[in-house]
């Protein structure tokens, strides 16, 4: 393996860019599931030059083959992923989608991990962050349409009728170039799932520290539209996985095996 320096390092992981909406039509073949999935995500889903690799694929590609079908992962937004379903650009969501209540008055979940958010701060914690309430006066970088945005503005609510200072956020359509707000010095805190966070202070060496504990674990699911036969097939298909101990091994790979569904 060739060494790199941890800015360099960080640098490869955050190169994987957004590609500007989903194009039209999702996949009409039968031996195909088209998968809609923001490829700025790593560990669970990026880009390795042109192709897709993440634990989010991994696990699309085995549903896949217990079908006898092939996967096939489309880029895109994550702001407009749930209208691209609906628009029948994909067959599914597979991209760390946070089963919400408010999500799934849209789309149905069939819940295969459960994830929190994590605060990702420089080494040292200079800015001394704790938790969302800390956050107040200081700046936080964020992906657009995420829960972890819907939190900042729940908790900016909170902070307002306290008369303390709100939070400011950079949202960014990317969740990489949100890390790399941090790595920039643009802001005091990056915000995001537990698996991308991890992700990013694996790979930097200790240059990031995690910033008090997980908040709000919450499932993660595939997403399909309201009503599909395809989302019963999905659930099934998971529990399956976790029975034939499919799920675990991916899981394992990608170093997420914490946020396995319980038993």
């Amino acid at each position: 393996m060739r060494k790199r320096t941890t800015l360099a390092l960080l640098g490869a992981v955050l190169a994987a860019v957004l590609v500007a909406g989903a194009t039209t039509g999702c996949g009409s073949k039968s031996n195909q599931i088209v998968f809609c999935s923001d490829t700025t995500y790593p560990p669970m889903e990026s880009l390795k030059g042109n192709e897709a690799v993440g634990a989010d694929v991994d696990i699309a590609n085995a549903i896949a083959k217990l079908w006898g079908k092939k996967a096939q992962i489309k880029t895109t937004g994550f702001d407009v992923i749930i209208p691209a379903l609906l628009a029948k650009k994909c067959d599914a969501i597979i991209s760390s989608l946070t089963n919400t209540a408010e999500r799934a008055k849209k789309v149905d979940f069939a819940d295969y991990v459960t994830v929190g958010a994590l605060l990702m701060v420089k080494k040292g914690n200079p800015a001394q962050i704790s938790d969302l309430n800390s956050l107040s006066g200081k700046t936080v970088a964020v992906q657009a349409s995420t829960t972890e945005k819907d939190m900042l503005d729940a908790q900016n609510k909170i902070l307002v009728k306290e008369g303390k200072a709100k939070i400011s956020y950079l949202i960014y359509p990317a969740d990489t170039n949100a890390a790399a707000a941090l790595l920039a010095g643009k802001v005091d805190a990056y915000f995001a799932d537990a698996t991308p966070v991890l992700y990013y202070m694996k790979k930097t060496a200790g240059r990031f520290e995690v910033a008090g504990t997980q908040i709000d674990a919450a499932p993660e699911g595939i997403a399909t539209r309201k009503g599909d036969p395809l989302g019963p097939k999905f659930k099934k298909a998971i529990a399956d996985l976790y029975a034939n101990g499919e799920m675990q091994k991916i899981l394992a790979k990608w170093g997420i095996s914490q946020f396995a569904l319980a038993k």
